[in-house]
Formats: C-alpha cells, sequence, structure tokens
C-alpha cells in the first residue's frame, strides 16, 4: 500500500507552472472562455447592485432619509413620486435578477461546454500517448494507476475549469464589488464588519488542513477499493473455489470503513466550519446594527445604508466559505495535473529513427552476439567489461545468442520455462531494444528500421488469446480495412475456424463480450490464428499458441499449420514437442543461451538436452524419418 500512499499525496494548491500549460488546452475554446469570463464579471457586478436598490427605496422613497450616504447617484434618475419611484426601483430588481438569470446561464454552459472539450482532448491526448509507449513503461505501472490518469485525474482537471477557477473568480470579483461599495457607502461601518475577518482567517486554516488530510485519506481509500473490487471480480473463480468469500469480505469491510472513516472526517470538518462562519459573520452583522443603529439614531448615517450593509455583510461571507472550498477543488486539481503531465512527458525508448531504412531482401533474420536484461537496461551505457565482455551486474535474460533464420524457413525453439524463448520474439518484434549485439532483417538492424513497418511483417499468436468488444469478423480483421470480407472468411477456413463461425446465430458479425468470455479458450485461439493468417504476413509467429487448447484443438491447428508456414518465415515457440518436429530447424535455448541447433532426428542423436526433453515427453514415440507427427502422436 506504500504506493499508492504515496500516489495520491497532494502537493501545492497552486503551481504557476502547471497551470500555465493547462491553460494551453483552453486555446481552442478561448472565444467561449472568454464569453464565461465577460459573464462572470457582469454577473458579479449584478450581484452587488441588489443592496443598492434597496438603500434607494429606503432612503429616497419609504423614510426620506437625509442623513449622510442618503443620496445616491440613480436616485436623481428616479421619479420623485413614491409609489412611481418603488415600482421603478421594483422593476430594476427583477430585471438585475433576470439578467443575472441569463449571465448564470452563459457561465454555466460555456464553462461546461469547454471543460468538456478539454476532457475530451486531454483523455484522447493521454491513450494516444500510452499506444506509443514501450512495453517496459507497461511493465513497471500497473495498469490501475493509468486508468486512473485517464479517468479520475482528468475528472479532477475538469471540476477545477468549470467548478473550482470559475467560481473562485466570481467570489474574488464579488467580494471585490461588496468591499469597494461598502467603503464608499460607510468606511466606519465597512471597518466593523471587517473586523472578523481574521478569526474566520484563523478558522479556515484549520479547517483546509483538517479536509485537506480527509480528501487524501478518501482519495487513497477510493484506490483501494477500486483495486480490490477489480482484483477479486477477475479472480472470482478462486474466491469460490477456495471458499475465500468471507476472508474477502472481511477485508473489503475494513478497506470500506477506512473511506467511511474519512468522509466522516470530512463531514466533521465542514459541520464545524460553516456554523463557526455563520457564527462569526452574525456577530459582525450584530455589531453592524449595534453601532449603525446608533448611527441612525443620532442621523450620523441613513436608515437604507444600515439595510444595504446587513445585506452586504450577509453576502461578503457567503464567498468566504466558498473559497475554502474552492481551495481543495484547486489543490486535487494540480495533484492529478502533475501526474498527467509525469505521464504525458515519459518519451517512449524504442521509437522508429530519424532517417529509416527498409530491408530490400527477403526476410533473413540474424540475432548477433545478443545480450539483453528486463532490468538494469541502461548498463549498455557504462560500457562492456575489461576483457571485451558485458558487465555481469545485470539479470541476463539472453546470453550472447547469434542464429540465423533464413527466408521461408520454419524454425522451432524449444527450452524450458524462463530459458528466454518468449524474449527472442519481444527483441525481433522491437518491444524492448538489445543491450549488446544486434539484431537485423536482410542485413537492416531492427534499429534503424520503421516500427510500424517492421511490425507490419509479422503475424503473431500468442499463448493467451486476446479479443476485443465488437465482432469475430472485427476481430479477425483488427481495423485493417484493406483487408477483404473473402480474405477474412478464406483465412477462418485455413484455419479450421469457419464451420464454427457459421454455427453461431449471426456467424462472422456474432458479437464479441469483453475478452471474449463467451468463447471457449480454443475457440479464440483459432479466431486469434484466423487473424494473423488474414494479414497475410511474411513472418509467421506462434508463441506457445497450442499450449492451452484441448487435444482436438490442436490436432486442428497442426492441420492448418502446414497451410499457414507455406511460402512464409516462420516461427514456432512450444512446449509440445510434436508440435515442431516436423521444422526445419529447431532451436534449443538454456538458460538465456543457445545450446543446440538442428532437425529433430539431429537433435536426437545428440542426446543433449533435446533428448532430454524429448525423453520426458516422448521417449515411447519416437517418430521414423518422414512421419507424420499428427497421425503419430495422435493418441497424445
Amino acid at each position: 500500500m506504500a504506493s499508492i500512499h504515496e500516489e495520491e499525496v497532494l502537493g501545492k494548491a497552486y503551481d504557476s507552472r502547471l497551470m500555465r500549460r493547462l491553460l494551453r488546452y483552453l486555446r481552442p475554446y478561448r472565444w467561449q472562455v472568454a464569453i464565461a469570463l465577460a459573464a462572470i464579471v457582469f454577473k458579479a457586478g449584478a450581484d452587488v447592485v441588489g443592496p443598492y436598490l434597496t438603500k434607494i427605496a429606503i432612503d429616497k422613497y419609504l423614510v426620506r432619509s437625509t442623513g449622510p450616504g442618503a443620496h445616491s447617484f440613480l436616485g436623481k434618475y428616479l421619479s420623485s413620486t413614491p409609489l412611481v419611484g418603488i415600482a421603478q426601483v421594483g422593476a430594476m430588481y427583477v430585471g438585475l435578477l433576470v439578467v443575472s438569470f441569463f449571465l448564470e446561464y452563459l457561465q454555466t454552459y460555456f464553462m461546461q461546454w469547454t471543460g468538456q472539450k478539454v476532457m475530451f482532448d486531454l483523455r484522447s491526448q493521454i491513450f494516444r500517448h500510452l499506444q506509443q509507449l514501450d512495453i517496459a513503461f507497461f511493465d513497471r505501472n500497473p495498469v490501475g494507476r493509468l486508468v486512473t490518469r485517464v479517468t479520475t485525474d482528468v475528472d479532477a482537471l475538469n471540476e477545477m475549469f468549470t467548478a473550482g477557477v470559475v467560481s473562485i473568480f466570481e467570489d474574488v470579483f464579488v467580494l471585490a464589488g461588496i468591499i469597494v461599495i461598502m467603503m464608499r457607502m460607510n468606511w466606519k461601518l465597512a471597518l466593523i464588519t471587517f473586523a472578523v475577518l481574521p478569526l474566520i482567517f484563523f478558522a479556515t486554516l484549520i479547517f483546509r488542513d483538517r479536509v485537506r488530510d480527509s480528501y487524501r485519506r478518501i482519495r487513497v481509500a477510493i484506490a483501494r477499493i477500486n483495486a480490490y473490487l477489480q482484483e477479486h471480480v477477475t479472480g472470482m473463480i478462486v474466491v469460490q473455489l477456495f471458499n475465500r468469500e468471507r476472508r474477502a469480505y472481511e477485508r473489503f469491510e475494513a478497506i470500506n470503513a477506512s473511506h467511511m472513516d474519512a468522509f466522516k472526517d470530512a463531514i466533521m470538518a465542514y459541520a464545524v466550519y460553516y456554523p463557526v462562519v455563520e457564527v462569526l459573520s452574525s456577530i459582525a452583522i450584530a455589531c453592524v446594527i449595534w453601532f449603525g443603529g446608533n448611527d441612525v439614531i443620532r442621523s450620523a448615517t441613513s436608515l437604507g445604508v444600515l439595510v444595504a450593509f446587513m445585506q452586504y455583510a450577509q453576502r461578503f461571507f457567503r464567498p468566504i466559505q466558498d473559497l475554502s472550498e474552492k481551495y481543495n477543488i484547486l489543490q486535487s486539481a494540480m495533484a492529478s495535473s502533475e501526474r498527467i503531465f509525469k505521464l504525458l512527458d515519459t518519451s517512449p525508448t524504442v521509437i522508429s529513427p530519424p532517417a529509416t531504412r527498409e530491408p530490400a531482401g527477403s526476410g533473413r533474420i540474424e540475432f548477433e552476439h545478443v545480450w539483453f536484461a528486463y532490468r538494469n537496461i541502461s548498463i549498455a551505457e557504462s560500457g562492456a567489461g575489461g576483457n571485451g565482455e558485458p558487465p555481469s551486474e545485470p539479470d541476463w535474460v539472453l546470453r550472447d545468442v547469434s542464429f540465423v533464420i533464413e527466408p521461408g524457413e520454419t524454425v522451432a525453439i524449444v527450452g524450458h520455462t524462463g530459458a528466454g524463448k518468449t524474449t527472442i520474439i519481444s527483441l525481433l518484434m522491437r518491444f524492448y531494444d538489445v543491450q549488446r549485439g544486434a539484431i537485423r532483417i536482410d542485413g537492416v538492424d531492427l534499429r534503424e528500421m520503421d516500427l510500424a513497418k517492421l511490425r507490419r511483417r509479422y503475424g503473431v499468436v500468442l499463448q493467451d488469446p486476446f479479443l476485443f468488444t465488437g465482432t469475430v469478423e472485427e476481430n479477425i480483421r483488427l481495423g485493417s480495412t484493406w483487408i477483404e470480407d473473402e480474405a477474412v472468411e478464406r483465412a477462418a477456413e485455413q484455419v479450421n475456424v469457419a464451420d464454427f463461425i457459421r454455427t453461431l446465430p449471426q456467424g462472422f458479425k456474432e458479437p464479441v463480450r469483453e475478452r471474449g468470455t463467451t468463447l471457449s479458450t480454443g475457440q479464440k485461439q483459432l479466431i486469434s490464428f484466423a487473424r494473423a493468417l488474414a494479414h497475410n504476413p511474411r513472418i509467421l509467429i506462434l508463441d506457445e499458441a497450442t499450449s492451452s487448447v484441448d487435444t482436438e484443438t490442436e490436432f486442428r491447428v497442426r492441420d492448418a499449420l502446414s497451410r499457414m508456414v507455406e511460402g512464409r518465415t516462420s516461427i514456432i515457440i512450444a512446449h509440445r514437442l510434436s508440435t515442431v518436429q516436423r521444422a526445419d530447424k529447431i532451436i534449443v535455448m538454456h538458460k538465456g543461451q543457445l545450446r543446440e541447433v538442428g532437425t529433430h532426428q539431429q537433435l536426437l542423436a545428440q542426446r543433449g538436452i533435446y533428448w532430454k526433453l524429448y525423453q520426458l515427453q516422448y521417449k515411447d514415440q519416437e517418430l521414423p524419418a518422414g512421419a507424420d507427427p499428427v497421425t503419430a502422436n495422435a493418441d497424445d
């Protein structure tokens, strides 16, 4: 949980560097923002005029006061007849309400509209950036954290744009207008009103710290709840299989209780703060009534001024309450923006070079003295050891691996778990870059090729098939609009899955749910085979593609395999040796090193690692030269 706490720590409430960067997202919508800001300014002006109209109505028409402050700028433009004048003042008051309503509508509409546009742009930018990052980045960062960037953190920024910053501007304008009018009307009463501000400021500081801590704990608890739910809903089969329901519920109850307790502390802070401000504001109003009433009795000020001051005092303390709450919104938004920009500033380490080269041959693959480690990748920059060999600090996954795959050749890679088989495929597709040595296609280093063109050469079927939400056809085509419907069906026919697809209610248009939960593992794997074949790759890669399917499906895959590899360079990784016995070349990996290379019969004759693997699986079923492994291993 330490990483979660670190993730949710709130930083400064305002960071000018971050704010300037955030404001760039408003540039495309500057006219909408300008309209909203203009509406805020005029609405603030309309809000402070109301009590002033009350003063005019009282001093000019109700009590006809002649004391200090009784005369007003607007008074000389109004009728001297009381009934007409009162009607005029009332009409002006209603007009202000209508104008204020219209300005509120403009402000809310344009800021909400702009906030949604900014959220759309920001989420699109984050997702586009995530797709450009290398696989090593996703190895280091959990999925939940990245999802939070696109959802919760962007929502926090939207709240700042639509409710936080806008309300702060409005509150500041209202406060400024009220202070100016109060000081011009009666500076003594104004100072009496402002006398409680130090106490309110002190209470706000205490409230801010308490709420800040509560909000931090709330965010941490929400993150824990989301992570716990995701983990246990995904692993519900294991939870029920091992009767972990009660244990899981007790753990969830504890996490949920921490969220509730944090919220209760926030509620307590609000329950204390708002009454404190109300009491202090009431004291200020009481002082205004006391001193202002004495001034009215002594004719030192007018009754209208006193009534207006009471209304202004009530309106004066309301924005102060709002500002303390907006502080938390602003602080949360700054923390979210810092995390978002940290993600956006993360540059991919595997990128296409400025000047790319394109292989001109038929696709000859060469691994030349390749060394690779997932950790301490930067060790390559430290140089080699004194004897020319690389330093031994990293946990090398591949050690000085060299081999050649000729065009059109079918090569199998076998070995124990952790031998480095899948790493070879990851390096070949340039998900990672090697630390030493080079991988070349037709003599061109992968690091000199365009990434998109490089990966377009491959058709890959992984051990764990992954299907997206959509239809069966969409999962085979996978967004490649150049693939015709006939090509999709032909690929399905070649991998022996077309018959199954046609039995579905909607055939190739049958919907596929999230992760393909309505299909069996074997069916998903066959669709993955059809996907790879439909893209007509130059190089076909099967990474343990039959390890998770049933025996019947494996036979169907092996039957289709001879058609799939025809005319293509093919690389097959498998634990089941029956899948690789007909390969042109078999590469045996052991503890990150290439230990043996040869055909099935040659490797058996060597009586080395491959022979031991074979003994473990098929020691009583050795194939004679030229035999069909599908028929020979029909009873496997």
